[in-house]
């Protein structure tokens, strides 16, 4: 998908919200185990619920790989189930990978080539340089989303200690990885509970999309997150995960998602004015 593209569906759904298809098979209502492919079934009701809101959705592969070969088979349902919606939504395979360039190659035909997934964009790790990366960028109106700036307690192990430049390290990954890219296939991942930071990164990448997990269940401020991150664009993908899928365990848990999502519409709807 091309970036303009993107930015089109937002405008139309008046939205930027991503819907984190973090599926834990634990969590989902009793009565869908009885179904054939229970996460499928469960992720399907989830998209019908929220796809006239929703401009993206993000399947997180540990959910669906530490199930092994069923696991598989329901994010590829998924999928060819969003497939459907082709031209409404913007998919991102959240699988964080970043090997050495000939595994990185093979991870990015799996995720982002028609034979294999066929996202629309995949996360990925840059710590192993740019040659880990590169290979995601290799394919048309594609993306690659680095992970820059994260919202987890961990995020200060390594992310803001100093560099030889007297810049944070997340500064450094942004000014480096911005040059093996362009604002028209390279995204970065920055957490919501991090939103005061976001008005530095937008002085580094200022055309860049951002996709922003950590508002709902983790608490961030989606205004703080507008407030610091908007740019001439909108220039945000909003995801949203246990907030909308968990809203209810019950028989009404698609309808309850929707209500979510529709209310995080609204919202978003007056943030973009």
């Amino acid at each position: 998908m091309k970036k303009q593209e993107l930015i089109e569906i937002i405008k139309h759904k008046k939205s930027f919200l991503c819907v984190g298809l973090d599926t834990d098979i634990t969590k989902i209502p009793m009565h869908l185990l009885d179904a054939e492919d229970p996460v499928f079934e469960f992720n399907r009701l989830i998209i019908d619920a929220t796809i006239d809101v929703a401009v993206a959705y993000k399947p997180n592969l540990a959910f669906y790989e530490s199930m092994g070969l069923n696991g598989l088979l329901s994010l590829e349902r998924t999928i060819n189930y969003l497939e459907k919606f082709r031209n409404q939504v913007f998919t991102i395979a959240d699988a964080k990978r970043g090997d050495i360039g000939n595994t990185s190659q093979q991870y990015a035909k799996a995720f982002l080539s028609k034979e294999g997934y066929d996202f629309d964009a995949i996360t990925v790790a840059p710590y192993m340089g740019e040659d880990s990366v590169k290979p995601f960028l290799s394919f048309e109106d594609k993306w690659v989303i680095v992970l820059a700036l994260t919202s987890n307690k961990g995020a200060f192990d390594f992310q803001f200690l100093k560099t030889e430049n007297q810049r944070n390290l997340y500064e450094d990954v942004l000014y480096k990885t911005k040059e093996w890219g362009s604002d028209e296939n390279m995204m970065y991942v920055v957490g919501a509970t991090q939103a005061e930071m976001l008005k530095n990164i937008r002085t580094i990448v200022p055309d860049h999309f951002l996709l922003v997990p950590g508002v709902g269940a983790q608490g961030g401020s989606l205004q703080e997150v507008c407030h610091y991150g908007m740019n001439k664009d909108g220039g945000l993908l909003i995801n949203a995960s246990r907030s909308i899928l968990y809203a209810s365990s019950e028989k009404d848990f698609a309808e309850k998602a929707g209500n979510e999502a529709q209310n995080m519409q609204k919202e978003m709807e007056i943030l973009m004015k």
